[in-house]
């Protein structure tokens, strides 16, 4: 039988075990599936999948629901989902939430006709997953910069949410701070903050740099741009795949260039999974 106030989790990572742990403590029966030898609290239930399709009103995918199109995303399972219309077929009245669901729409026509909702897209899940996002940014550049991050010459790329909240960091850890983007009422908005500012196009022309955080989507840091650093920066780059960095330009001219994908899930697993919860518990609001 269906409790509508029940949630299933299918699958993820270590956001998907904070999520499910947190929702349970809010009173709400919670089952998960995916999980092989990870141990809950008593308030979270294990089960197939066949149980929690019966159970379940709403059901969870993980972020991002699958990475290679064709089978959900568990990496803490040997078992598999192979993502079909077998599988649409079964979320067929029920509430599902998951992040990144493009991929899963092209693995069958049923999709289009049940209720989902990608909370990747929201904007509140946005902003606040640009806090552990950053955080995780400069704890890479202490551990990988050979200086210490203070007094650093650091440039961010993109003045976006995560490039707003990293150039606040950065300056409140006493570093000198360059924003870069391509737009001038970006730059007035930097300059009002007191930041130095440059053109995104333009960035190395005439100033170096120590540390350089990448926070837009796109090829940024070509051969040409790449050759101008002549001091060799650390790169570390936010971006989404296929990244903002020419890596094998990067690597022949001996700049470390690193790609950081997913921090809020690596580096603050509780805190991303409550950003899951809380933006699903908004979605069910409205």
């Amino acid at each position: 039988m269906v409790d509508i106030n029940s949630f299933g989790v299918l699958g993820g990572d270590k956001r998907q075990i904070a999520l499910a742990e947190s929702i349970a403590a809010d009173g709400y029966t919670v089952y998960v599936y995916g999980f092989d030898n990870i141990e809950f609290s008593k308030d979270v239930k294990k089960a197939n999948l066949e149980e929690i399709i019966l159970r379940c009103e709403n059901i969870i995918l993980p972020l991002p629901v699958t990475a290679d199109g064709k089978h959900l995303n568990m990496v803490y399972s040997e078992n598999s989902i192979e993502l079909n219309d077998s599988f649409a077929e079964l979320m067929r009245n029920k509430q599902v939430y998951g992040g990144m669901m493009g991929k899963l729409y092209q693995t069958s026509d049923v999709w289009d006709s049940i209720d989902t909702n990608d909370y990747y897209t929201r904007e509140e899940f946005a902003v606040h997953n640009a806090v552990p996002a950053a955080e995780g940014a400069i704890e890479i550049a202490m551990r990988e910069y050979p200086g210490t991050v203070n007094q650093s010459r650091c440039l961010v790329v993109g003045y976006g949410r995560i490039g707003k909240i990293l150039a606040s960091m950065l300056r409140g850890i006493g570093a000198n701070v360059t924003v870069s983007a391509r737009k001038y009422s970006d730059i007035a908005w930097i300059e009002s903050y007191g930041y130095s500012s440059a053109l995104t196009d333009k960035v190395c022309d005439k100033e170096q740099y120590d540390v350089i955080f990448n926070t837009a989507p796109a090829l940024i840091f070509n051969r040409r741009l790449l050759s101008k650093m002549h001091n060799r920066p650390l790169i570390i780059d936010l971006s989404s795949p296929p990244g903002g960095v020419d890596y094998e330009a990067a690597q022949k001219f001996g700049i470390k260039a690193i790609h950081a994908l997913s921090l809020p899930g690596k580096v603050a697993p509780k805190t991303a999974g409550e950003i899951i919860k809380n933006t699903i518990y908004n979605m069910m609001e409205e």
